[in-house]
């Protein structure tokens, strides 16, 4: 009896370990770079964010967006690659320029945009367009519900 209900226990124990372990998706998350004060929304999978102010554009991958301002470079389209890479493309909010760009993920907490062809991010900062590094090193905040 004590065999059946110990192999019981390991079994619920396995199956909850698995099922925690399938929902840890990599590319599901907020994300922040304190330095530009620019963040990350993105769900690479379902593809279901909204951009604020922007429905017009309908449910995507995600954006990225710069505290305290309205201006946004949506994720169009995108490829996750592996729980690792994923390739994103981005235009600003006017439609005027695009970018494709490369998102890796480091570990759990940092990720990594890079850049690779296309427009250079640019976000507004004190009344002035500010270029971003091509690489941009983000920490993963809060999980998204």
């Amino acid at each position: 009896m004590k065999k059946i209900i110990l192999s019981t226990l390991l079994l619920l124990c396995l199956s909850t370990v698995s099922w925690a372990q399938a929902d840890n998706r990599s590319f599901r998350a907020n994300l922040i770079n304190n330095e530009y004060e620019v963040y990350l929304r993105i769900n690479l999978y379902d593809q279901d964010i909204t951009v604020p102010g922007q429905d017009l554009y309908g449910e995507l991958p995600g954006y990225l967006g710069k505290k305290n301002y309205s201006f946004y470079w949506v994720i169009t389209s995108c490829r996750v690659k592996s729980e690792k890479e994923a390739e994103l493309q981005l235009i600003n909010d006017f439609g005027s320029e695009d970018l494709s760009a490369t998102l890796l993920r480091k570990n759990d907490s940092i990720y990594v945009l890079r850049q690779d062809k296309g427009s250079t991010l640019k976000v507004p900062t004190k009344g002035k367009w500010q270029k971003l590094p091509k690489t941009l090193e983000f920490k993963k905040r809060k999980e998204i519900r």
